[in-house]
């Protein structure tokens, strides 16, 4: 049951622009459930939110490209992505970064699905491996992982409209 509810939780947390972190709950759970499980079932449902976001997302985007004007000049990262795409994907896993500004970029240069669950995989295994080790090796308290959690939260919730300063 603990691994379904990571499961679940992982997916959640990962689906297109999600506000819930994820890294308390992988070092919550790789106490519990130890490292190997934790790292297999977190990247299973982080790829299963990747296969999500893709089928949703990549439509929706070419559709939007066709209406509009072909851009002429490409960004930095733009370029970068396109030269080395499955390393960006999978290199973007050590950096404290969000992941969603490689998704968009994966999604608006029509990156193959295949590549990109690929890429999210060997992105998020090593990530959850080391942070269900930490979980399992240091043994935090509950109120310490619940005190991580709301701190990581705080970022997300300036994404919510109701949060923000009305235009008068």
């Amino acid at each position: 049951m603990q691994a379904l509810t990571l499961f679940g939780y992982a997916f959640l947390s990962n689906v297109a622009l999600a506000v819930l972190p994820h890294e308390p709950a992988v070092i919550w759970y790789g106490a519990r459930l130890g490292v190997w499980p934790t790292m297999l079932v977190a990247t299973a449902g982080t790829v299963a939110a990747a296969l999500v976001d893709h089928r949703v997302f990549v439509p929706l985007i070419r559709r939007f490209r066709d209406a509009s004007a072909p851009s002429q000049a490409a960004t930095w990262a733009d370029r970068f992505f396109r030269r080395f795409p499955f390393a960006t994907i999978a290199l973007s896993g050590l950096t404290p970064l969000p992941f969603f500004p490689f998704k968009a970029l994966a999604f608006t240069t029509g990156y193959p699905l295949q590549r990109y669950l690929a890429a999210v995989a060997a992105r998020s295994a090593p990530r959850y491996a080391l942070l269900a080790w930490f979980g399992l090796a240091v043994r935090l308290p509950t109120w310490l992982i619940a005190a991580l959690f709301v701190l990581l939260l705080i970022p997300s919730l300036r994404m919510l409209s109701w949060l923000r300063p009305s235009a008068s």
